[in-house]
């Protein structure tokens, strides 16, 4: 018996294809213009002053020490000519971020509040978060072309599913007895919302966070298979021409990348008690 489950998503792919090529075209040069604005602003800034703004931003989210490693590491990889590279994947990873915690955290409030929402979404987010990450090249590249626009967007859904899923739990773990006294208050479901469960789920939601930049930067190197820039296409470079050193390189400015974001999205939460 032969099931064509294959055959009925090539179809789809086709309807949407056929039916809404103009949105994908438009989505398409939106992300690629703020993109490129973006990577241009931050390549225009000299490498140095690019180094202490963000050193300072983990001076201030995270603590001394971080700061200190951003800037000795963005050292290291500007000394191995890779800065260009850098700031490339940067704003991928970024971009993506952002778009997965824009979609991300308002679903997973959602979730936390309609039962039937979440059991659609729980199967959904299941079948996103085991699907191997290549398999999303393929529409990526069907509905987007070539570039850093399939990148983005297939980073997007591979990163989004942990945000969803730790906003959902860390709002269903707030006490019943905390609610109470808002109701008792006279709060109504937003100032609820905002007052109560957001600050108490707070904790859960930057894990949450942190999780999705954290798969991000997993991409990094698949995204560069469907022609994004960056230091995923150094790697690939690296593998493809069996150039060790190009390769090498290039891995450890990703893991930099991935240490600098980790501490300083890790470390926010605890800034948070800390000033309580």
């Amino acid at each position: 018996m032969n099931i064509p489950i294959g055959l009925f998503v090539e179809k789809f792919i086709d309807f949407l294809l056929n039916n809404f090529q103009p949105v994908f075209s438009s989505i398409s040069k939106t992300i690629e213009g703020f993109m490129s604005s973006v990577e241009g602003a931050l390549l225009y800034l000299p490498p140095l002053i690019f180094m202490v703004i963000l050193a300072l931003f983990a001076w201030f989210l995270a603590n001394r020490n971080i700061a200190i490693f951003t800037i000795l590491s963005l050292l290291l990889v500007f000394g191995m000519g890779l800065w260009v590279s850098f700031v490339q994947t940067f704003v991928l990873v970024i971009v993506s971020g952002i778009f997965s915690l824009i979609i991300g955290i308002p679903m997973g409030i959602l979730s936390s509040s309609y039962r039937t929402l979440d059991r659609v979404t729980t199967p959904i987010l299941d079948l996103m978060q085991t699907m191997p990450p290549f398999v999303y090249l393929i529409p990526a590249v069907m509905f987007f072309g070539i570039g850093q626009v399939p990148g983005v967007i297939s980073t997007v859904i591979f990163a989004m599913p942990p945000a969803i899923r730790l906003t959902k739990l860390g709002l269903k773990q707030v006490p019943d007895e905390l609610e109470e006294v808002g109701h008792s208050f006279g709060l109504k479901p937003m100032e609820m919302l905002f007052k109560i469960k957001l600050p108490m789920a707070l904790p859960s939601i930057m894990a949450g966070i942190n999780q999705s930049i954290m798969l991000s930067l997993s991409m990094v190197v698949i995204a560069s298979m469907i022609g994004a820039s960056g230091l995923g296409s150094k790697v690939l470079n690296g593998i493809q021409r069996m150039e060790i050193g190009i390769g090498f390189e290039a891995g450890l400015s990703v893991v930099i990348l991935a240490i600098i974001l980790d501490r300083i999205t890790g470390n926010i939460k605890f800034n948070r008690k800390k000033s309580v």
